[in-house]
């Protein structure tokens, strides 16, 4: 009996974190992985800024992939929320996915479409050095590399059309599976049919003669239909916190563990291209890995401090950063301000970090505060 309170308590939580309302109601564990993920993906993009530098000859750390690590939080959460509605004792049908879409999409497309139109502005007007002729339709419908690659035009926009094909489709299959199985079965169903599928579809696609990165990472790395199992793993996690929460925190250290041994193995096994490992099984070891870290990291609560206040913002602030820090302030600094020496390009460096941080916490405070805070009205 309190254990299933107890587990209604932590649904409660995990969102109204989602939601990014007050600050008490956070994991802070998650706002952890969240944080590093985003810390991953813009320290990546501005790498440029440190070659030639002391900085750059310095040893470094190998780490995942932040995007991996943003997928599977973001199935965790959704997952969370959608063994929440379906477990109600209320019908999860058409009124409800409506309304879990509509929640959904204020939190993502206005930001998109906004991001979506300054991208296109600054090429049009020559600020950065992109391809214009790349914008089309499928910009506006999350269809520009659905089965294909694309390339030159919002590159980030990449993983932002795998997480939006995942939120239609996932409570699409609950609501069919929902009307043969119960909630339990159902979910865990549509977890495996979209873990299997991505897997299946790598095997189908699979091209022994790309052994370039370039071509392997838009073919394979950067599709929808190659990458929504990333995602799935999330749910994963959420449906064995949901049903077997007992396992999910006895077990929290070993798993954490293994997840950090998998990132070992998965950051140091070297493979060609061209490869099984490297076209098909890779693309799961990644969120695999961050799902044995999920129930360790969700463990984590703390409410005070400066530190968990620093986490916190950047975590509220990730998909601000994310939007921004590519082509409207990496790319802006490459075209129009490369570094001339190295100290030049340090303090450039730390200057690009600025910018992303500062117009991320404005894009975020004037405008997708707002927009959240009318979506929780």
């Amino acid at each position: 009996m309190y254990r299933n309170i107890r587990r209604i308590i932590d649904l409660m939580s995990i969102q109204k974190d989602y939601s990014d309302n007050c600050h008490t109601d956070r994991i802070f564990g998650l706002d952890i992985f969240r944080a590093i993920a985003i810390i991953l993906v813009v320290k990546e993009h501005g790498s440029f800024l440190l070659k030639n530098t002391v900085l750059d000859s310095l040893p470094s750390i190998k780490m995942i992939d932040g995007v991996d690590l943003f997928f599977v939080l973001s199935g965790y959460l959704i997952g969370s929320i959608l063994l929440k509605e379906i477990n109600s004792g209320e019908k999860f049908g058409i009124r409800e996915l409506i309304r879990f879409w509509r929640r959904r999409w204020l939190r993502t497309l206005p930001n998109y479409y906004l991001i979506l139109f300054a991208n296109y502005l600054i090429i049009y007007f020559g600020i950065i050095q992109e391809d214009i002729q790349q914008f089309n339709w499928k910009f506006f419908f999350f269809l520009q590399n659905f089965s294909s690659p694309f390339h030159g035009f919002f590159w980030e926009s990449w993983s932002l059309t795998i997480e939006e094909w995942f939120y239609i489709s996932v409570p699409i299959f609950l609501i069919l599976f929902l009307k043969f199985l119960t909630p339990k079965k159902s979910f865990i169903l549509v977890t495996v049919l979209m873990i299997v599928f991505p897997f299946l579809y790598r095997i189908g696609i699979m091209n022994y003669s790309i052994n370039d990165f370039y071509l392997y990472d838009i073919t394979f790395r950067k599709i929808v239909m190659t990458r929504l199992d990333s995602i799935a793993y999330g749910l994963l996690a959420s449906w064995v916190y949901y049903y077997f929460n007992n396992y999910w925190v006895k077990f929290k250290t070993s798993s954490f563990i293994i997840g950090i041994g998998l990132i070992v193995f998965v950051l140091n096994y070297e493979a060609e291209y061209n490869t099984l490992y490297k076209q098909v099984i890779y693309f799961a070891l990644g969120p695999i890995s961050a799902m044995f870290l999920l129930p360790f990291a969700e463990s984590i609560k703390m409410h005070k401090g400066v530190f968990v206040g620093i986490i916190t913002h950047v975590s509220k602030i990730s998909y601000s950063m994310y939007l921004l820090n590519l082509a409207l302030i990496a790319e802006v600094v490459r075209d129009n301000f490369a570094p001339t020496n190295e100290i030049d390009g340090i303090v450039k460096y730390l200057l690009f970090w600025f910018f992303v941080l500062v117009g991320s916490s404005v894009l975020y405070k004037y405008y997708e505060k707002p927009i959240l805070n009318f979506r929780d009205r």
